[in-house]
């Protein structure tokens, strides 16, 4: 787990000059904490390389036990907060998260269920059980679940217990996107053209969608995270959006009711923070960037935008502020908004709870905005003025997903991670996970492995810290979507800002296929496969040279290693040849002559008895070198390569007897085979596994919950008809037919759970 508060020092700013001066910072029951910091007032700000956080003011009283009503990171995020604070916590989890990060984190911890949502985060009953049990004064119930559920609110009202968050009329007026639309037309808020009401049923929706014009968006009145949307651009589209949209909001938020907008095109999704009072208060503290997406769910956010000036970014401001105050809003909160090219912006929604991307303005702010929500729940004064919140650096956060980015850029992927290791040793990264090696990813809660979040000066030094943290990042177990994120982030469009809501779409029309090697890096590529192929066959030999070694072993007499190395269905033969104390390979493409390489490889074997290998390649063809060195510790999940001056972070994921190894490169995984020249002839002999005929079977492309089956053996389906529906992680999937034909099986029904693979369908 990464401390909340990570770095070497800490910058405090006063007042509105901006002047910083150093102060150190202690590790202190696993967080770092400040030390020797004054009390703050409206006009003294904290600000740390990695999290910009406010101090904590020990004579001032809050509560003295809060239950969190969350898991995983969100509720680590709480915890550590509390923990500053000097403030006790109670965790709840289901039975299938006994062993959770946050429960060990928590001073109490109590089981509310069984894995199901609904019978356990979202059992009201159960958790106010587990307040009374523990004595919990106040909740804080993170995001998602019940964090703006009004019931849940007015049930902690009355049991006297304090619900950190904003008061159930602003939940019900701001949480409800129709009612929040209404409100903030009245509050002179820019809203987006649409339908104000309820939309009743498939034909009504089909109706309001031809009066506004396609394209229109279908959504959760009391939605968010994506889920319960759809984007329709006809009747037909619109009417499985309804079916969809209806289904996924009552299983997510247990209120099925949807509207309906006009969509804008080729929008840029950014977002304002506020944050009130009890006594009429209220702030916005800057803008995050949230454009990059995938099915409506947030990727990668920043803090500030790129896009926004200081004259839009003020009147984006106000108008939330405008809106916060039309409900006497009290916490933090995020209104959102949707904005064109011309940076005209129109309030899309309002989320009455701290956002998942809430640390990209903790960082470029100063505030620590569950400690803010907590002092303002305890009915303090905000601290601050509008004056005093400035923009400090930049900040960059990505979600890693426990997704396989190769699927609609993320299908949820589930398992046990075998190794993981955070890259919080960099500086200017902060993680916040809930996490460990060892723990599950299931089919029960969304996906998010952790947000890993960078902070630099400017944009520039927190994207390059956010590359280099991706790379060492180390997750085994599952698959997960750093290869796309690392490529969001170095994309051209991105770094020049040139980005909307459906960059991903756009950036990658066919699908996303991993980084696209330049012929430099394949040969960086090459030489760091040979090397590490060199690397074990040194470390058996050494081995096998053990003096101490009971058995009589025939030293071997290798002079050289004759390989060949598969890589894109491209076939390089390798020789290795020994001459004193160098090792040359040379590799060249099948269709190429021996005699006529045109490149040669150095490998040179370290004289340590550490797996270390120095490798060099001279690529005769443009007359150019490329030098490649490193130390090639095979029990190290990270190891770190020079080539020509640029420092890589490789991994090597696997590395099997039959020749395949698995090398995470620039983000992605490259799938190399490398085999002994007999080896490789001997292979040609081996009968290969017939390809399946994918187009006469349907399988699944996730591990999920099969919702429904819509045919049954003997029926005559069209190709892209539906043929069943699978829900994950609360987004329910269409499965459509590959071609025309005719039903011979079905192996699956409602209810069943199925996993990644299995078969679902047959067709004659």
């Amino acid at each position: 787990m990464a401390g909340l508060w990570v770095g070497e020092a800490a910058l405090v700013t006063a007042g509105r000059r901006g002047r910083r001066w150093p102060q150190p910072l202690l590790r202190s029951a696993a967080l770092w904490t400040l030390k020797h910091v004054p009390h703050y007032s409206r006009r003294h700000l904290v600000v740390s390389r990695s999290l910009c956080s406010a101090g904590y003011d020990s004579n001032e009283k809050t509560f003295d036990k809060i239950l969190v009503a969350n898991r995983g990171e969100i509720a680590c995020r709480v915890i550590k907060t509390c923990k500053k604070m000097g403030i006790k916590t109670v965790a709840i989890h289901s039975d299938v998260d006994a062993s959770s990060v946050h429960v060990k984190m928590a001073d109490e911890a109590v089981c509310v269920g069984p894995a199901p949502t609904s019978k356990s985060y979202l059992n009201m009953d159960a958790i106010v059980e587990a307040i009374k049990k523990t004595g919990a004064q106040a909740v804080h119930p993170g995001y998602g679940f019940l964090s703006e559920n009004k019931e849940f609110a007015k049930c902690l009202a009355a049991e006297d217990v304090v619900f950190i968050g904003p008061d159930t009329h602003a939940i019900q007026a701001m949480g409800d996107k129709i009612e929040s639309k209404l409100l903030a037309k009245n509050a002179k808020v820019n809203t987006i053209p649409g339908f104000d009401g309820v939309v009743k049923d498939a034909d009504e929706a089909v109706r309001i969608a031809g009066e506004i014009g396609y394209p229109v968006m279908i959504k959760a009145s009391a939605g968010g995270g994506g889920k319960g949307m759809r984007i329709a651009w006809d009747d037909e589209e619109t009417r499985d959006g309804f079916r969809f949209s209806s289904q996924e909001a009552a299983s997510s938020f247990g209120d099925d009711r949807l509207l309906i907008e006009k969509f804008i095109d080729n929008p840029r999704h950014i977002e304002v923070q506020v944050l009130g009072d009890k006594h009429g208060n209220a702030l916005w503290l800057n803008e995050r960037e949230c454009s990059i997406q995938r099915r409506n769910q947030k990727v990668v956010e920043e803090a500030p935008s790129l896009f926004l000036d200081s004259e839009t970014r003020r009147a984006m401001g106000e108008q939330a502020v405008a809106l916060a105050k039309a409900v006497n809003y009290s916490s933090a909160g995020t209104v959102e908004f949707l904005v064109d090219s011309k940076k005209n912006f129109y309030f899309l929604e309002m989320n009455t709870r701290l956002q998942v991307e809430h640390p990209v303005t903790e960082c470029i702010t100063g505030l620590d905005l569950v400690q803010e929500m907590i002092r303002v729940a305890k009915g303090y004064p905000l601290r601050h003025r509008q004056a005093d919140i400035a923009i400090s650096g930049w900040a960059v956060e990505c979600r890693v997903y426990a997704e396989d980015p190769y699927k609609s850029f993320g299908l949820p992927s589930i398992g046990r991670l075998s190794q993981y290791q955070e890259p919080i040793h960099l500086p200017g990264v902060r993680v916040d996970s809930g996490i460990q090696p060892g723990s599950d990813i299931s089919i029960y809660y969304d996906p998010m492995i952790s947000k890993l979040i960078t902070y630099g000066s400017d944009r520039r030094e927190a994207l390059k810290r956010m590359e280099d943290a991706l790379d060492n990042y180390v997750i085994r177990g599952v698959t997960h979507n750093i290869a796309l994120l690392r490529e969001v982030i170095i994309n051209s469009r991105f770094v020049k800002g040139d980005i909307n809501t459906k960059f991903l779409s756009d950036v990658y029309p066919d699908g996303f296929k991993g980084h696209q090697l330049t012929e430099n890096e394949r040969n960086q590529l090459l030489a760091i496969a040979s090397s590490l192929f060199v690397a074990s066959q040194l470390r058996a030999h050494r081995f096998q040279e053990d003096e101490n070694s009971r058995v009589p072993i025939v030293k071997p007499q290798v002079a050289n290693w004759e390989l060949s190395i598969k890589l894109h269905d491209e076939v390089y033969n390798v020789v290795a040849s020994n001459s004193g104390p160098t090792f040359s390979v040379s590799y060249y493409n099948r269709k190429t002559p021996l005699d006529t390489a045109k490149s040669l490889l150095y490998i040179i074997p370290s004289a340590s008895s550490s797996p270390a290998v120095t490798a060099v390649l001279k690529v005769e063809v443009d007359e150019s070198k490329l030098n490649v060195t490193g130390t090639w510790n095979l029990a190290s999940p990270l190891l770190s390569v020079n080539v020509d001056g640029t420092q890589r972070m490789i991994q090597c994921l696997s590395r099997e007897a039959g020749g395949n190894m698995s090398i995470q490169f620039l983000g992605t995984v490259y799938k190399v085979h490398i085999l002994t020249k007999l080896a490789a002839e001997l292979n040609k002999f081996m009968l290969g596994k017939a390809a399946e005929d994918t187009s006469s079977i349907l399988r699944s492309p996730m591990p999920g919950v099969v919702v429904a089956v819509s045919v049954k053996p003997g029926d005559l389906v069209a190709e892209g008809q539906e043929i069943c529906v699978i829900e994950a992680m609360k987004m329910q999937n269409s499965m459509t037919a590959g071609k025309t034909g005719k039903v011979k099986s079905v192996h699956c029904k409602a209810g069943d759970t199925v996993a990644e693979g299995d078969l679902l369908v047959e067709l004659e």
